[in-house]
């Protein structure tokens, strides 16, 4: 056994008792019996529109639900589950690729270590420092970095002196407020480093739950490690963190297999640490080098993909969902009033993708390739507000305190008076006039929807310092 196994491989059966694959497969045929009869549908239908969540059952019922009247009720549901706790707001963020070196053999990822074509790169401190320059130009304030795995390469250590550095650099007005960190599972201890380093969600994709079919597509490397990479989430909570994020790629294996998993993840999570994800992503397999999609069958087509958000988003209300540049702008648009409320733009997929525009070292082809003020104002143009509000993490809303406040409705408070603060700061310092006319429209015109005058006024005179030069960095 190696270093790295000792390290990094112990034995567990945890894994197996909350994601039992008997239950998996007992769902999916409970799901077909009972999603015709419509009287179980509406059932499950009026208790989503509760605000209470769903089972993993219940969320299959719908899904495997064929009725055209149901499912528009099931999507009207979403919209409207979606606009009461998140509102039109849409956070924006982007991933920043530190290194493509990895010792594991992930069969539908570039960045295996049987591929000899990609260049492997690991970016320096200063080289770290220019891409946080040129994201801080486009106007993000909110990162989520990403590093294969490699504990020659990528330790702990340098993960945490790159956020340091991520958070020491200032350019300008910009200033990059949250970390989010995603990067493979690792120890208490190491999570506990995170934590400390002021990391806002730590995020890990599950990548498939069945774990045949895992532990097929991760033949080598710690990753092959089943058990050690499910629980991942359960250790980072023991670490400290209480924001996690979940996910599937989904196409690696059937999306009622993977579906049924992902919320029984989510229960898990729930009942052992009082909450549940902070989000779920929704990745799908898409082409990249070395990787051609015709090799999985199991990929997504767009209609069964816009239910299967749809229906998370009853599933796990109060729970943010992410979308990559992965999607294509026209995927994106209809996925957004749907359930989604955080997206990238402008995103670089590859190892120096910002500062040097090279994409040799990409991990995934992007399908939204629009820069960041193009997507600002196309959101604009469809109604919602972007945001690059990181105002929770700063002043401690994270984990049970801040589902609490979601559950409770009033998230809003905090996030729309935020969420407008921060557009203003964007539209003042880096957007182009087309993008500063709409969004200062649309400011205008969300004003008029605060209820609360107190946050009105108090708005008001943060957005005119905001205007007149103020960059405190309080959001």
């Amino acid at each position: 056994m190696t270093e790295t196994e000792k390290t990094y491989n112990p034995a567990s059966e945890i894994a197996d008792e909350f994601i039992s694959d008997r239950e998996i497969q007992d769902t999916i045929l409970y799901a077909r019996e009972h999603s015709k009869d419509r009287a179980t549908v509406e059932e499950i239908i009026r208790k989503a529109a509760m605000l209470k969540g769903l089972t993993h059952r219940e969320a299959s019922i719908l899904m495997e639900c064929e009725d055209p009247e149901l499912q528009k009720k099931i999507f009207e549901l979403a919209r409207e589950i979606k606009g009461k706790l998140y509102g039109n707001r849409i956070v924006m963020f982007a991933p920043l690729y530190l290194s493509d070196w990895c010792i594991n053999g992930c069969v539908y990822c570039p960045y295996h270590s049987k591929n000899r074509t990609i260049p492997r790169r690991k970016l320096s401190q200063d080289e770290i420092r220019e891409e946080v320059i040129a994201l801080q130009d486009m106007g993000h304030k909110r990162l989520a970095i990403e590093s294969g795995e490699d504990p020659v390469h990528n330790p702990i250590e340098y993960i945490l002196d790159s956020i340091k550095t991520i958070y020491s650099t200032h350019h300008r007005n910009g200033a990059i407020r949250r970390v989010n960190v995603n990067i493979a599972a690792t120890t208490v201890e190491n999570y506990r480093k995170l934590k400390e380093a002021g990391i806002g969600t730590y995020i890990l994709f599950q990548e498939t739950y069945n774990r045949k079919n895992y532990e097929v597509l991760h033949p080598t490397g710690p990753k092959s490690d089943y058990a050690w990479h499910t629980e991942a989430m359960d250790r980072a909570m023991q670490g400290g963190i209480d924001d996690v994020g979940i996910g599937v790629l989904f196409g690696l294996d059937t999306w009622r297999y993977d579906l049924v998993g992902l919320l029984m993840h989510a229960e898990h999570l729930e009942a052992r640490f009082g909450v549940g994800p902070h989000t779920i992503s929704v990745p799908r397999i898409c082409p990249a080098d070395d990787i051609d999609t015709k090799d999985f069958p199991n990929a997504v087509p767009d209609d069964i993909f816009c239910r299967i958000v749809a229906v998370i988003r009853l599933a796990v209300p109060y729970t943010g969902m992410i979308i990559s540049t992965r999607e294509s702008e026209k995927v994106r648009a209809k996925v957004l009033g749907l359930g989604i409320s955080q997206i990238s733009g402008g995103s670089r997929t590859s190892v120096g993708g910002y500062a040097e525009k090279d994409e040799e070292t990409a991990q995934f082809d992007i399908s939204d390739r629009r820069s960041l003020d193009e997507v600002v104002g196309w959101l604009l143009d469809l109604g919602h507000i972007p945001s690059f509000c990181t105002a929770c993490y700063r002043e401690g809303r994270t984990g049970d305190r801040f589902m609490s406040l979601v559950k409770r409705g009033k998230i809003a408070d905090c996030c729309q008076p935020n969420a407008l603060m921060t557009l203003m700061e964007y539209l003042q310092d880096y957007a182009s006039p087309q993008t500063k006319e709409k969004g200062l429209a649309a400011i205008r015109k969300e004003m008029e929807n605060i209820s609360s005058d107190m946050v009105r006024e108090l708005t008001a005179r943060h957005l005119e310092e905001i205007r007149n030069g103020r960059r405190d960095f309080r959001f």
